[in-house]
């Protein structure tokens, strides 16, 4: 058990260092994530070599290259950003800690189910707050939007009428009724929260390397795409020559979620809590 202790307290000591730079300076330095993966896996390979059983390191190589695998489809389908994406790689090579797969896979998809509902629930919270401190631009860019989007509007309030009519002879259209009003105004509040909270107008010279621009950039003749991938070195330097200051895409820092699945995952360990028995 002293090895699980072990690798639980480094994976905690570097999600918190990388949850302070990452409000600090809006990224997750690689060697803080790869450092983590390195240090994990080779504790691993000396524990199972002094101990003649080589399952504890097998198991989290297998962690390894199955969240290596999650980290890229979620970066690739542009959830994270590079840095998120890879400090959940390299908690691939922390959360094995049984020598049966099965039962590591159980433990991976119970972080998983709990990182998404935490993740759900901090975006929301951090929008409200967002929200609240910008209330008035806020509430301009919401009301524009929903106004844009008359014709979307009245069909989805309809359908979830109607679904909400049909919800008193059948439950689940009761549900689908409120989904159906929730998810529109869901996204019509967070395109509001991007715009209005999420631009930042700064001096080029602040520019760093992953920078994602708010919109295209001319450069004489040439056009530097506002890409997912962010800009580079050579594009910052462009950019620099011709522009005092550059628009900016800032996204809600999403470490803290690591660390709040991290705890949970921990906490239902230590006290050998069934997240699936104590649902049903």
């Amino acid at each position: 058990m002293y090895e699980v202790i072990f690798l639980w307290v480094l994976a905690l000591l570097y999600i918190i260092f990388a949850v302070f730079q990452d409000f600090k300076t809006r990224e997750i330095a690689n060697w803080i994530t790869f450092s983590l993966a390195i240090f994990a896996l080779v504790f691993r390979f000396f524990y199972s070599l002094f101990g003649n059983d080589f399952s504890f390191f097998f198991q989290g190589l297998i962690g390894f290259g199955i969240f290596f695998a999650l980290g890229n489809l979620f970066y690739y389908s542009r959830v994270f950003a590079g840095g998120d994406a890879k400090l959940m790689i390299a908690l691939g090579a922390i959360l094995p800690i049984s020598p049966i797969f099965s039962t590591n896979l159980f433990s991976f998809v119970t972080f998983l189910l709990i990182f998404l509902f935490s993740g759900f629930a901090y975006i929301l919270i951090a929008s409200l707050v967002l929200c609240i401190k910008n209330f008035n631009s806020f509430k301009k860019e919401f009301l524009s939007r929903i106004k844009k989007n008359k014709k979307i509007s009245f069909f989805s309030n309809l359908l979830g009428l109607i679904l909400i009519i049909l919800g008193i002879f059948k439950f689940p259209f009761l549900i689908l009724g409120i989904l159906t009003f929730f998810i529109f105004y869901l996204y019509i509040f967070s395109k509001s929260i991007d715009e209005v909270c999420m631009i930042k107008n700064i001096l080029s010279r602040h520019l760093r390397e992953g920078d994602w621009l708010y919109s295209d950039v001319r450069i004489g003749k040439n056009v530097i795409k506002a890409s997912w991938d962010g800009l580079t070195k050579k594009e910052i330097s462009q950019i620099k020559k011709k522009y005092n200051r550059t628009k900016i895409r800032q996204g809600i820092p999403f470490s803290p979620n690591f660390l709040i699945a991290f705890l949970i995952f921990v906490a239902l360990k230590i006290f050998d809590i069934q997240l699936w028995n104590s649902f049903w």
